[in-house]
């Protein structure tokens, strides 16, 4: 008898996680062939949630102790942190990372450990065939970033994957094997390699309640993403640097050689300003870049813990 663990992190997901729960439950008696030689256990990670979410879970854990898990973190650290929180607490032989609010469908499940049990695969990735229902400044930001990132880093990251994944027990302990405190787990997921294909379904709307997910906190999300796997930005830096220092370089023999051949000094107060203004931008551009990537190796040497568990069950 094998074990399948379904990684589920919560915030704030009060009136999803019965749902989710109710749900997964009904794909599994439906689908008893697929399932019969498996024992399905759940680990939920309560990721600081200021509404009523652990409750919920300790109540679910009384009704089914033997099947439901969960962890709850002392604040709220993150949607990597949960993650790598459920992986950590799994002790599947297969493990599935899941959205609690059904926008990842249940009803794949069968099929992935289908696939997954034919031993083709170590993993089996779902994507989403449309961004039906979402705004089109998200929907082209995510094109955006998909389009830059795949372009600067070694590691590709498919279009529209979702973290929605069933993977085998050596995959997961290759990603626990990383230690990174800045993480993001599309990029991770592809690093360690394996064989992977994905399965498509259209998209799905929350069964209940709301994203958590602003705009700005996504752009943030995306920028740590190609900061963490790719060195392109540091590169620019470097060449932007150079080609305005070669800039100037000739500038400066322009100036020169007019001077001694016409007695003609450069004129143009407000020019010389504005190209001060311009290289002074760029010097500081530059230096952001190179920043973030200080404050990541910065955030790394404290080795601080990834999350810490308040209450675990």
């Amino acid at each position: 008898m094998k074990t399948m663990s379904l990684v589920v992190p919560c915030y704030n997901e009060e009136p999803t996680i019965e749902i989710f729960y109710n749900t997964v439950e009904k794909v599994l008696a439906d689908n008893p062939e697929s399932f019969k030689d498996i024992t399905t256990e759940y680990v939920f990670v309560n990721d600081g949630s200021s509404d009523d979410t652990l409750n919920v879970l300790r109540t679910l854990n009384a009704a089914h102790p033997d099947t439901v898990h969960y962890v709850s973190f002392s604040r709220n650290f993150g949607k990597e942190a949960g993650l790598l929180a459920g992986l950590e607490h799994t002790i599947g032989d297969y493990v599935a990372v899941m959205d609690v609010d059904l926008q990842d469908p249940p009803t794949l499940l069968p099929k992935m450990l289908a696939m997954l049990q034919t031993g083709d695969y170590d993993c089996i990735g779902t994507m989403r065939e449309n961004r039906v229902g979402e705004p089109m400044i998200r929907s082209f930001l995510s094109r955006s970033f998909y389009s830059v990132v795949n372009k600067i880093s070694k590691v590709q990251i498919i279009p529209n994957a979702r973290d929605y994944r069933l993977m085998t027990r050596q995959m997961v302990d290759a990603i626990l094997e990383l230690p990174e405190y800045n993480r993001f787990s599309k990029g991770i997921f592809n690093w360690v390699g394996f064989r992977t294909t994905y399965l498509k379904f259209e998209n799905q709307p929350r069964s209940a309640g709301e994203t958590h997910w602003s705009i700005w906190q996504l752009f943030n999300y995306s920028m740590d993403a190609i900061v963490d796997f790719s060195d392109v930005p540091l590169k620019i830096a470097t060449f932007t640097g150079g080609l305005f220092s070669l800039i100037s370089i000739i500038s400066i023999f322009v100036v020169i050689i007019r001077k001694i051949l016409f007695d003609n000094s450069v004129s143009g107060w407000a020019s010389t300003i504005t190209i001060m203004l311009l290289i002074g931008g760029i010097q500081l551009f530059c230096l952001g870049i190179i920043g973030n990537y200080i404050g990541k190796i910065y955030i790394e040497s404290k080795h601080r813990p990834h999350y810490i568990v308040q209450e675990k069950k």
